[in-house]
């Protein structure tokens, strides 16, 4: 630099883009510029051979790369985190957003090299164009006239917690238009709402518009927005500002569009992502150039290999008691679950009334229900449980109840199941059936749609029995013990730990902690352990004490202390790898130390990937399967993985639609000896026993179980603090009441 070291300007700048009323008059700034440092590149080439650990120095590194990758995109599009947007090719979402198409790149290091991941990304926008036409799309209205019923207290409330914060530009005078934020709607209509004119007088926006700019409203029956303290504009005068990002939940048909959106098979994205490469145009990227930094336009062609399918066994009296998975997939025709489960005290509960669902045909679904239960292998002696029938918005609690005393008394034994039918798929509804039954009743509660019931399908009931036959304590399939030997060797205990955080912008609601672990030696048979602890703390804080309630039901259970412990950690990113590792590590030492100063069992801790960019098209027709993605069971564990530590990446599970995800399973500590074969194996054989279906799946199932358990606890809070409507005073409430679990289910897998 001229100036060396250091180096001090005056410069004046004026604010652009600034809302009216925030905006100054030009500032004059003094800029002072010093040398902070430098970027030891061979400091990073040293750790990408592996010669040196990843020093501050290479963080450093790595970070100037990606500021410079992402500078020139920046400067030319809407940005995200690590992505960039474009509007081109953008569809609407329903309720005034739409979704744009966008491109993820970001620097990483490899074995040997430094590599750049780009993936496509989409996230919703809100649609630039008349704001009265976007509150016409909030509240499901076909056309502004429709408006003109006027607008309910709820109406306004919807709409109001929609569209604050945006910005806006006024369209009502000649000249400069000014931007503005919205920070309410006014109570009263645009007719309605007075102001003082300034010389003591009042007025009402509508007149004052009429009045002062010769406009008559069309819309004056609507609220008017509020810009600042004692600024009022109609709706219609104003404009949304395009490229501002939808930060607020989508709904659930947003999600559903969403989806659609960004579902493409491995060929269709694969393509994009080389459009995306274009739009990204490194060659002619004047700042790269003057770095001397290249980077390649073709994808990097990587080894990877499929493990072979495992075994699976079921009942040994089906008529195929052993069999190999074809695809990642197979059926339940001609087999009976290993442990049937027995239910004998249940009853139906029945969320309609008998005019929209007749007890015969409650009777004829579980006729068919029970008739595949018992040829799945469930022993079920009462064929014909009560049938009570419920308000779905009266008192749920005793409704069920009344469903848990009926049980008893008919099979004059401990009730064991309520069979609930519901009208819809709402959560409300479902989420006080689950808090009632797990917290308050201690019973396991199975929930089926009445769609189903009217013309039952063998497939959807055996879908069920699946379900019902764990959550009573059964056991649907295991392994060959030759399989999984690292289980089946020693007393082994399988953990899986996973913390869920609430919704964006949610800073009242706390986050919640789960912990599954196996409790036999088949790695079948699951227990959890729940707890809440303040918003947002990915580091597991009551980790000790939930291990240790775990290994003592394993104790229970086996007669026996498990010698080894595998944990599987999901939801850590990379930059928490070493706190993670540290805290929970010692954590699940203190448990072991507590139950018994000796007791010291292996530990080897793998942290579980889902959320990253990193996608496999297969280079051959012959090596994908039916969607056109990689086999279950493809591994890849060389060129785009750590430089030296134990990492590899394992697609377990077979495409269902769009570009299938590979997990990436890192190792941060072990010392049970694993080596890269033994581990790949024993995680990708595990995937095959997930207890809701018949297919492997897309992650180990204590990590999978552990998932359920977070989304299943969410709804033990008595307030009802699952749902997006409530205030902040309410789920401040709502974390000090979730209900505990009751003991009777804790040992069996009530979350399924």
């Amino acid at each position: 630099m001229p100036f060396r070291d250091a180096g001090t300007f005056e410069v004046t700048l004026e604010e652009d883009d600034a809302p009216v009323g925030r905006k100054r008059p030009p500032r004059l700034f003094t800029l002072k510029v010093k040398k902070v440092g430098v970027i030891r590149i061979e400091e990073l080439l040293r750790f990408l051979d592996a010669r040196g650990p990843c020093t501050k120095s290479c963080l450093t590194v790595i970070m100037a790369l990606d500021i410079l990758i992402r500078h020139r995109p920046s400067t030319l599009y809407s940005t995200v985190g690590r992505s960039f947007f474009t509007p081109q090719g953008a569809q609407l979402l329903y309720g005034g957003a739409e979704v744009w198409q966008g491109y993820y790149q970001s620097a990483r290091p490899t074995k040997g090299r430094m590599m750049i991941n780009i993936d496509l990304s989409a996230t919703a926008f809100y649609e630039a164009g008349p704001l009265v036409q976007m509150v016409t799309k909030i509240l499901g209205r076909r056309s502004p006239d429709d408006l003109r019923r006027g607008f309910s207290e709820r109406d306004r409330q919807k709409v109001e917690k929609t569209i604050k914060g945006l910005k806006i530009r006024d369209n009502h005078r000649t000249g400069q238009k000014r931007r503005f934020k919205i920070e309410r709607l006014t109570p009263t209509p645009a007719s309605n709402t007075q102001f003082d004119r300034g010389d003591g007088s009042n007025i009402d926006v509508a007149t004052y518009f009429s009045q002062q700019y010769n406009k008559r409203l069309n819309h004056a029956h609507l609220p008017c927005v509020i810009v600042r303290r004692n600024v009022y504009l109609p709706m219609e005068v104003c404009d949304v500002i395009a490229g501002q990002r939808h930060i607020r939940k989508l709904n659930e048909r947003q999600t559903a569009d969403m989806i659609k959106f960004t579902c493409q098979q491995p060929q269709q994205r694969a393509n994009k992502i080389r459009q995306g490469l274009e739009i990204l145009n490194y060659r002619n990227n004047e700042y790269l150039q003057q770095f001397g930094m290249r980077i390649s336009n073709e994808m990097a062609v990587v080894n990877a290999r499929v493990l072979p399918t495992p075994l699976l066994q079921y009942h040994p009296s089906s008529r195929e008691a052993s069999f190999k998975p074809n695809f990642g997939q197979w059926n339940l025709r001609d087999k009976k679950v290993a442990t049937g489960a027995t239910l004998g005290s249940w009853s139906v509960l029945v969320f309609l009334s008998e005019n929209e669902l007749q007890p015969r045909t409650i009777q004829g679904f579980v006729r068919e229900l029970v008739n595949t239960c018992q040829d799945t292998g469930m022993n079920i002696p009462n064929r014909n449980p009560p049938i009570l029938y419920a308000n779905p918005i009266g008192n749920i609690e005793e409704h069920l109840k009344q469903a848990w005393l009926k049980a008893g008394n008919t099979a004059k034994a401990q009730p064991q199941l309520i069979l609930c039918v519901l009208p819809n798929t709402g959560v409300p509804l479902y989420a006080e059936i689950k808090r009632v039954c797990d917290t308050v009743i201690g019973v396991a509660s199975q929930c089926v749609q009445s769609k189903h019931t009217t013309q039952p399908k063998k497939q959807y009931c055996a879908n069920v029995c699946l379900k019902m036959n764990v959550k009573l304590g059964g056991m649907n399939s295991f392994l060959n013990p030759s399989q999984i030997p690292f289980i089946t060797d020693k007393p082994t205990i399988l953990m899986g730990a996973d913390v869920t955080h609430p919704s964006p912008g949610d800073s009242e609601r706390p986050s919640i902690a789960a912990l599954c672990a196996s409790m036999d030696a088949k790695a079948s048979r699951y227990a959890a352990s729940i707890r809440v602890q303040s918003g947002r703390t990915e580091i597991i804080v009551d980790l000790a004490n939930m291990v240790k309630e775990l290994l003592k039901t394993f104790y229970q259970t086996c007669g026996r202390k498990p010698e080894r412990v595998l944990f599987y950690r999901d939801g850590v990113s990379e930059g928490q790898f070493s706190q993670v590792l540290e805290s929970e590590i010692n954590a699940v030492r203190a448990a072991c130390q507590a139950l018994d100063v000796t007791y010291k069992p292996h530990i080897t801790f793998v942290v579980v990937q889902k959320r990253h960019h990193t996608r496999f098209f297969p280079i051959d027709n012959r090596d994908a399967d039916r969607t056109g993605n990689c086999l279950p069971g493809t591994v890849v564990e060389t060129d785009i993985t750590h430089p030296f530590e134990f990492d590899f990446y394992l697609q377990s599970h077979a495409g269902l639609q769009g570009t299938s995800r590979p997990t990436h399973y890192h190792v941060l500590f072990d010392e049970n000896g694993f080596n890269a074969d033994m581990l790949q194996t024993l995680s990708y054989n595990l995937c095959y026993l997930y207890a809701r279906c018949t297919r492997s799946v897309s992650l180990v199932p204590p990590v999978y179980y552990a998932h359920l358990v977070c989304s299943r606890a969410k709804f033990h809070s008595r307030s009802g603090a699952w749902s997006d409507s409530e205030s902040s005073e309410e789920s401040a409430v709502a974390a000090a009441t979730f209900g505990v679990v009751k003991q009777e289910l804790q040992r069996v897998m009530y979350f399924m």
